[in-house]
């Protein structure tokens, strides 16, 4: 196998079989031998059912049906599992990746990379959404060393030897772009036109985009961990500081007789001092809680079906 198409599905029934075709349509005249893999994670529509007319049609086309909604990344993993191809590409399902890019993330790939981005020259998405890819950015720059000019974009192509990398991992959960770069620095990327999408509004909401976020700070870095501490640690430098200051002013400063009680800088001191306790607290539950997950083993899917039936992950 060539190459394979790994496309994870959240309610694009009506975007699947013109996302198909235009593959097809572009791989076809390379002459190689590709799959396509749709990731069918609990969609609310009739998505799966389109998934099997389209397996029906073609047998380059794999679907897989999870029990319940696990999220993109844990879609992703249960493709690269099943993906066979010597490259693999990842891309949406609502056609804003444009698949006429896929012989040039091939090209790119084989000059020496590991992994190549597509990186949009401009986004056909709302202003918080693209402020989410900036600030998940930056906290890969600085928890992952991600080169500052690398998009990390959902649509890429990866050599089969970093996909037999990724999943190895096994927790609950995975997010891919971290873990790419805790495995490869070889990585590269090519300048795209980012589409309108195909029909529909975007499925990725605020709280995913915060999520990510979460899963990159807590699941690749202790520095959150650490830098809570420099911050409880320069607090109460501080509060020691400003103790003896206030203490030498009571001794050998003048007096004060209309001065305030206290009552202020007390409460402003506790509200900081208990803001940085629950701020620590809460991250250091972050870490643990994905320790009892793990250790639990939550899965990091569960899947249904695989059509056609004769298809297995093994």
């Amino acid at each position: 196998m060539d190459l394979s198409i790994v496309v994870p599905v959240y309610n694009s029934q009506n975007c699947l079989t013109e996302l198909v075709s235009q593959i097809e349509t572009v791989i076809e005249p390379t002459q190689k031998n590709f799959e396509i893999i749709l990731i069918n994670d609990f969609s609310l529509d009739q998505s799966w059912e389109k998934i099997q007319e389209l397996c029906k049609k073609n047998d380059r086309t794999i679907g897989i049906n999870f029990r319940k909604n696990f999220g993109q990344d844990n879609a992703l993993m249960a493709g690269l599992s099943y993906a066979k191809g010597d490259y693999v590409v990842i891309m949406d399902d609502d056609l804003q990746h444009n698949p006429t890019y896929i012989p040039a993330l091939l090209e790119k790939i084989n000059s020496g990379f590991d992994v190549v981005y597509a990186h949009y020259e401009s986004k056909k998405q709302t202003a918080w959404k693209n402020l989410g890819s900036w600030l998940n950015g930056k906290i890969a720059e600085l928890l992952l060393k991600k080169p500052p000019e690398i998009y990390l974009s959902p649509y890429k192509i990866l050599s089969q030897g970093i996909v037999q990398e990724l999943i190895r991992y096994k927790g609950p959960y995975p997010y891919l772009d971290g873990m790419i770069f805790n495995v490869t620095a070889q990585i590269g990327q090519i300048f795209i036109e980012h589409r309108e999408r195909f029909e529909g509004k975007s499925n990725y909401t605020f709280w995913k985009s915060l999520k990510v976020a979460i899963s990159l700070t807590t699941n690749f870095s202790v520095v959150p961990v650490r830098l809570v501490s420099v911050v409880g640690f320069l607090s109460s430098l501080a509060g020691i500081v400003l103790g003896i200051s206030f203490i030498l002013y009571k001794l050998f400063g003048p007096d004060m007789p209309n001065a305030a009680t206290g009552w202020t800088s007390i409460i402003v001191s506790i509200l900081i001092i208990g803001g940085i306790h629950l701020l620590t607290l809460g991250m250091i539950g972050e870490y643990v809680a994905r320790i009892h997950l793990n250790v639990n083993n939550k899965p990091q899917y569960i899947i249904k079906d695989i059509y056609p039936k004769s298809s297995s992950l093994d």
